[in-house]
């Protein structure tokens, strides 16, 4: 094992990515420190890994981190230090929160959590003006908070949780386009008009809830929000 993972990192010191996917690990391999000053992409998805140590800080290099299928339960506060970090996958893992220090990975573009035991929404997020996408999906969420409306992605996968109510502040997001709610506790009349007709949402993913999708059409909004749809579609003929 130790020569595979040295094989690797050799190669990585003169490309800047490496990939220890599926090798077993059950810690972040001390050696990878060798690389810390260069080490642009890290995959260790597929590992056994409970924790990562305080040393991850000293990646500042680090542009995209995979640590999916682990088995994580939290992120050192030290992890948050990575500031050029842009795209950060951490799913089914499980974590349950995430710090407020989330907010100083100022360059997130995109963020994965899905398949944990994330039962709160983490408004900090909100304070990340780059995040386009955000992955929330199979978690044990059931609400979302108002303080919602100041979230900056496009995209908003909060499928297979246990929502039961979809708040106004979401119309306020200012760029979000494409909300995926589906699998969820949503009853007809938890569907804000205000989503429907006053969002800039043009793709809502509603299958799965505690009502048949096509009795949107009897909503306040329904006409808007298909002239918004229709005209993403036309879009990608």
């Amino acid at each position: 094992m130790g020569n595979a993972v040295n094989k690797h990192i050799q190669t990585a010191e003169k490309t800047g990515v490496c990939g220890l996917v599926g090798m077993r690990l059950d810690e972040f391999p001390p050696e990878l420190q060798r690389l810390s000053n260069n080490l642009r992409t890290l995959d260790v998805s597929n590992n056994k890994i409970t924790m990562l140590p305080k040393t991850i800080g000293h990646f500042g290099m680090l542009r995209s981190f995979t640590i999916s299928n682990n088995r994580l339960e939290t992120l050192p506060e030290e992890f948050f230090h990575l500031k050029k970090l842009e795209t950060l996958s951490l799913e089914n893992n499980r974590i349950q929160r995430l710090p407020t220090s989330v907010e100083k990975l100022i360059n997130l573009k995109s963020l994965s959590l899905a398949g944990n035991k994330v039962d709160s929404f983490p408004l900090a997020l909100c304070k990340l003006r780059h995040l386009d996408a955000l992955d929330l999906s199979r978690n044990s969420l059931t609400e979302i908070p108002d303080g919602v409306g100041d979230l900056q992605v496009i995209e908003l996968n909060l499928n297979q949780n246990q929502i039961n109510n979809l708040t106004d502040a979401l119309a306020t997001c200012p760029r979000l386009k494409v909300l995926r709610v589906e699998e969820n506790c949503l009853q007809l009349s938890t569907i804000s008009p205000k989503i429907l007709g006053d969002s800039k949402v043009s793709v809502l993913a509603l299958e799965g809830n505690l009502f048949e999708v096509k009795d949107l059409r009897e909503l306040e909004g329904y006409e808007k929000y298909m002239d918004r749809f229709t005209a993403t579609r036309k879009k990608f003929d």
